[in-house]
């Protein structure tokens, strides 16, 4: 006979994080040893909860998958307390926030020097 704890042994408790501009939301799973990151995005209801939700963009502690050397979303087994997060598109291109910073910042320039 299999005793229940048994059962425990074989699981491991991770997070999967998806956060909007306003709001951030986690799901803690526990999980059997060898699951993926895309099955633990997939048991984590988000999915379900935020129709459409692109999952090709995923990573490990801000370390995206399938880059730099990293195994892919559907590849990398999970470790005890992994945070899988599930990344959105940027809004606005990092280059257009540094123009516009230094542009606002030439403006602040321009009227202290006006005084």
């Amino acid at each position: 006979m299999v005793h229940p704890l048994d059962n425990q042994k074989h699981l491991i408790d991770v997070e999967v994080a998806y956060a909007l501009p306003e709001q951030q939301f986690l799901v803690n799973l526990r999980v059997p040893l060898g699951t993926s990151a895309i099955q633990a995005v997939e048991q984590s209801g988000l999915l379900e909860r935020f129709i459409g939700l692109d999952i090709t963009n995923i990573g490990i502690f801000s370390q995206r998958l399938g880059s730099k050397g990293m195994a892919s979303a559907d590849v990398y087994v999970l470790e005890p307390f992994d945070r899988v997060e599930i990344y959105r598109h940027l809004s606005l291109d990092p280059k257009e926030i540094r123009r516009r910073r230094a542009e606002k910042s030439a403006q602040k320039t321009n009227t202290k020097s006006s005084l």
